[in-house]
């Protein structure tokens, strides 16, 4: 069926010198403009400035994980599991990529409490 795709897209705006700097860099890879993207997203360092705001985010969701996984423990521990092989896997799914987003921002960050790599102010980032 046209116009109907699998998976969700996402955008965002850029100013036009990014988009050139962008377009240099995928034209450079060799790469399909997706997978430059969708690479770039996932494995390349990102610099993270600390935030409260961003601190409670992540509280927020390792709080409702532990709820989640508590109960997931309860319902093995009574042997009356409610959730299906697919919701158990989706679960799965969902604690490991918040689990890895956050052992990858925190070693972005780890500049704050090693004092090896240079701060972002410095121009490292």
């Amino acid at each position: 069926m046209s116009g109907v795709h699998k998976y969700p897209t996402i955008s965002f705006r850029i100013s036009p010198r990014e988009r050139d700097e962008i377009e240099a860099k995928i034209k450079a890879s060799g790469m399909q403009k997706k997978d430059y993207f969708v690479r770039s997203c996932i494995y390349n360092k990102v610099c993270v400035v600390g935030k409260k705001e961003v601190i409670y985010q992540l509280i927020e969701e390792l709080q409702l994980m532990q709820y989640n996984i508590a109960e997931i423990l309860k319902q093995f521990e009574e042997q009356e599991i409610l959730l299906s092989d697919e919701g158990l896997e989706q679960m799965k799914n969902d604690c490991l990529d918040m689990l890895k987003a956050i052992i990858w921002m925190l070693d972005g960050a780890k500049y704050l409490w090693q004092g090896t790599e240079k701060s972002p102010d410095s121009g490292n980032c």
